[in-house]
């Protein structure tokens, strides 16, 4: 596939209006409201897409519908920017319907993590645009997000300027590096199941030269083993500049003894790539997280103390 120019979205304003899609499973219907409130809160209108009040088994309603909802958003003048309700299982099963068209003539902040990723991998590679992994409407908002999770957000979506170093929350330990080194490139990447099952697909993610962000919660060990040396395998870890690893929620819960932890599993399989690997920095299923701009350019390293966001994700 030939590059495409990046694209980066109009940033948002309080009185923007956001659009609320369910591009996957169905969303607990108080928290969707609580989050819904949450947003008018901090000065934003909301719009909800048709299927964040739909249930069809695990996902929120039929495909179509779902992808309807997509395009709409996008094609819509009345929306500024579009935030998901949450993740679960289901987007994978839209990647054809989407119109990839109408998502580059109409670039919007779009911000979604988890199952998400397929979104953010599809748009990335075929419109060239930024898009932001960071907190979902039911997922975090209303669950009550912290003042961590909600600076990082607005920093990224609605503030001039690069977001320079990323740390983790107070109190939370640091972000540590499994391999030292200095890497620069963009952004890439999201949920390990995710990117792992969009191998032999057209919508293969692309890591040639890039900084790979990867996260997950609820695997054991040996599944993040399995998934990391199929990407080996792939040489999808080989081909990339730099790679982070998220805190990975509730993995080392998993392990059954005898068991190597998520660290030991990382330094086995990553530790022989030559190349920067940061691991433990918050910005997948954990509580507070950061919001990463995903297609902007960042420089990964030792050197810097960690990662550092270079490039400004959206425009005036």
């Amino acid at each position: 596939m030939n590059p495409i120019s990046p694209i980066k979205p109009k940033r948002l304003c309080p009185g923007d209006t956001i659009g609320v899609i369910a591009p996957a499973s169905p969303g607990d219907p108080e928290l969707a409201a609580a989050g819904v409130r949450w947003l008018e809160e901090q000065g934003f209108k909301v719009q909800l897409g048709m299927t964040t009040a739909q249930t069809l088994g695990y996902l929120s309603g039929p495909d179509a519908a779902r992808a309807a909802d997509i395009n709409a958003m996008f094609a819509s003048p009345d929306i500024d920017g579009i935030v998901c309700l949450r993740g679960g299982y289901g987007t994978m099963r839209l990647l054809e319907l989407l119109d990839y068209s109408t998502i580059r003539d109409h670039p919007k902040v779009f911000v979604g993590y988890s199952d998400i990723t397929a979104l953010h991998l599809s748009i990335g590679q075929r419109t060239g645009l930024v898009t932001f992994h960071g907190p979902m409407v039911a997922s975090d908002m209303g669950r009550g997000i912290s003042a961590y999770s909600w600076d990082n957000f607005f920093r990224a979506v609605a503030t001039p300027g690069p977001l320079g170093p990323i740390s983790n929350p107070p109190l939370s330990p640091p972000p540590v590096f499994i391999v030292p080194g200095t890497a620069g490139g963009c952004l890439t990447g999201g949920n390990l199941s995710l990117i792992v099952a969009t191998l032999g697909t057209p919508y293969e993610i692309d890591t040639c030269g890039k900084i790979l962000c990867l996260e997950e919660v609820g695997e054991a060990p040996y599944r993040i083993d399995r998934m990391l040396t199929q990407l080996l395998l792939a040489g999808k870890l080989q081909d990339a500049a730099g790679i982070v690893v998220d805190a990975c929620a509730d993995c080392d819960s998993e392990a059954k003894p005898p068991s190597f932890t998520v660290e030991d599993v990382l330094r086995d399989r990553l530790g022989g790539l030559n190349k920067p690997v940061l691991y433990n920095l918050h910005f997948g299923h954990t509580a507070d997280k950061t919001t990463l701009p995903l297609g902007v350019r960042a420089m990964l390293g030792t050197g810097i103390g960690g990662l550092v966001i270079t490039e400004t994700a959206t425009t005036d």
